[in-house]
């Protein structure tokens, strides 16, 4: 929106600015709630300052009546700003991004034999790694995964060629399959996902919810995910999507 253009209101500021100003504290949530799956050194202050620019380009393209409310609207550019700087900087190391893939096909081969969703037992003698060796599995990938089930561009870690077809999900089918497969996770699974991604919470307060250790929330999270990515790649490789 040019300067010339811009609609202003009583306090004499711009509709865009102050759809900005109202609404900085939401780059600080997303913000942070992204912060939570990031690994130790990175900055939610740098996150934050990506956030805004992605606020900043949602005030400036927002336009009234078009039946999404601002905030809703915003929210979407803000993660997404704050995704794609994540994908950019490319900071997956190589071995989790390995550890990763292993996982989500140990997963794919253990509930085949189980015919169900197999256990953390289960995974880890499919692994060939003890049940304590799996937990600093599930630690170790979490740390390094940005996951949104909100985004329809982000069913994938950072950069890497092996989440293919997961960069677009942007079909109704795939999007139905995935809220399928979401209702199938296991109950606990289920539920941490839901207090995530749709009720927003940290995993500190899922923790609390479930009266568990915020590690225990973050395996779970982490083998969840990757039941997800496990279960949607095989539903799109015997559907060729």
């Amino acid at each position: 929106m040019s300067n010339a253009a811009k609609v202003y209101n009583s306090k004499g500021c711009s509709n865009e600015d102050a759809l900005f100003e109202e609404n900085v504290s939401l780059v600080k949530i997303i913000a942070h709630h992204i912060a939570v799956r990031l690994p130790p050194g990175k900055s939610v202050d740098d996150l934050i300052q990506v956030g805004l620019i992605g606020l900043l380009e949602a005030a400036r393209s927002y336009v009234p009546n078009m039946g999404a409310e601002f905030k809703s609207f915003a929210s979407i550019r803000i993660r997404g700003a704050i995704l794609d700087e994540l994908r950019r900087e490319t900071w997956m190391p190589r071995s989790v991004q390995q550890m990763s893939r292993q996982l989500s096909k140990a997963i794919q081969s253990a509930e085949v034999k189980a015919g169900r969703s197999a256990t953390d037992r289960e995974i880890a003698a499919e692994m060939d790694i003890t049940l304590d060796e799996y937990a600093v599995v599930l630690e170790s990938v979490a740390s390094c995964t940005v996951f949104s089930l909100d985004d329809e561009t982000n069913f994938n870690e950072p950069e890497s060629q092996d989440n293919m077809p997961f960069n677009d999900i942007q079909s109704a089918s795939t999007k139905a399959k995935l809220a399928e497969v979401v209702g199938s996770l296991p109950e606990q699974e289920k539920l941490v996902i839901a207090l995530y991604y749709d009720y927003g919470l940290n995993l500190r307060e899922i923790g609390a919810v479930l009266d568990v250790s915020e590690s225990r929330v973050c395996q779970i999270h982490s083998q969840a995910t990757s039941r997800l990515r496990s279960r949607m790649r095989d539903w799109a490789d015997r559907d060729e999507i």
